[in-house]
């Protein structure tokens, strides 16, 4: 389907990118206020805070809950500065609204759950107040558009999407794997949506936010939501991945953004030999493709399995050590390969059953 949107309207001294920025959690009033104060000298428009903070495991700090929505408050008044907590059932949404914050935003896991995003959906039927949603912990393109779609059914058109990474239990740079594809895949599919990139929790450590933050404006990211207290290595949460509001306003000049409309001559002829290079890709496919199907008839023929693993980690080791002299991430070549194999093994399994 499609969605209905509207502009999200928040506030900037910029058309690109917004920026969101505040603590990982509401810790005290003081914090809450001096960490505001400061964003604020920095021009920023739109702070963030956790108020409710469910933990991997179960000790952690979890947010005071209500009690932490007047410092919201607070911040409203003093700096002018438009508030934002995440929400996760309708009693959050319910207490936002009576306390007046002015975005809201669904975490990662809630968005993986259909039953709490229908009934956040429910609980947000008339409001208009701008919503992002974050991917869900896997890499579930569908699951996150379904998300979104439930909340646009109820007629919340100021939608927009958070992307902070996937989990793995691969632990290698990042906390969150970027899979910048499914943002880009998402972009794509839903021209009109904002996407904001979400650095902290894509980096986990604060040395990664900078590198973070240009990576998704060259991609063409919206905006940014980013991890700022006043004494990161003081906060009760997520510590190593804040950031203090000078650097934060430091990483934030240093950024290139790029003009993402303009199109020169040069690229255009560039692009068509793009396209002629993937026509030409799309024929030694089909191509190899038709030769599968007749290794598949001749294994239908002598009663062979489709799967001959041997054969199939041949591939993947020789093209990934030619990949890697062509200049190409051997992971990347893994992968196009696997998908190849995958249709390839399917269109046997076709042949071998007739």
């Amino acid at each position: 389907m499609e969605l209905e949107l509207e502009p999200l309207r928040l506030p900037s001294d910029n058309e690109r990118p917004f920026v969101i920025a505040g603590p990982c959690s509401a810790e005290t009033e003081e914090q809450v206020m001096t960490t505001a104060r400061q964003l604020r000298e920095k021009g920023c428009h739109n702070f963030r805070a956790g108020v409710w903070k469910p933990r991997t495991k179960p000790g952690g700090f979890e947010g005071h809950g209500e009690k932490a929505l007047p410092w919201l408050q607070q911040v409203k008044k003093e700096t002018g500065m438009l508030v934002a907590t995440e929400v996760a059932t309708p009693e959050h949404v319910e207490l936002c609204l009576k306390y007046g914050i002015d975005i809201l935003w669904v975490g990662a896991r809630t968005t993986a759950n259909p039953f709490a995003m229908q009934a956040l959906a429910d609980s947000l039927q008339g409001v208009d107040l701008p919503v992002f949603v974050k991917n869900p912990i896997n890499p579930d393109i569908e699951l996150w558009i379904g998300a979104l779609e439930r909340l646009n059914q109820a007629g919340v058109k100021r939608l927009g999407a958070i992307h902070r990474g996937f989990s793995s239990y691969d632990k290698k740079i990042y906390r969150n794997t970027p899979q910048w594809q499914i943002p880009i895949e998402l972009r794509r599919r839903i021209p009109e949506l904002p996407i904001i990139c979400d650095p902290s929790h894509i980096g986990g450590r604060r040395e990664l936010i900078a590198p973070l933050c240009q990576q998704a404006m060259d991609l063409g990211v919206d905006g940014l939501i980013v991890e700022s207290h006043c004494e990161p290595d003081k906060a009760w949460s997520d510590a190593k991945q804040q950031v203090t509001p000078d650097v934060l306003d430091y990483i934030l000049s240093l950024l290139v953004i790029r003009d993402e409309t303009v199109t020169t001559e040069g690229i255009t002829q560039l692009r068509h030999q793009i396209d002629e290079l993937d026509n030409q890709l799309m024929d030694l496919l089909a191509k190899r493709m038709r030769v599968c199907r007749e290794i598949g008839q001749y294994k239908k023929e002598h009663n062979m399995t489709v799967l001959q693993t041997n054969r199939y980690n041949e591939i993947l080791e020789k093209r990934g050590a030619q990949g890697s002299l062509c200049g190409m991430a051997p992971s990347f070549v893994a992968q196009v390969f696997e998908h190849i194999h995958e249709e390839s093994v399917r269109q046997q399994i076709e042949i071998i059953n007739k």
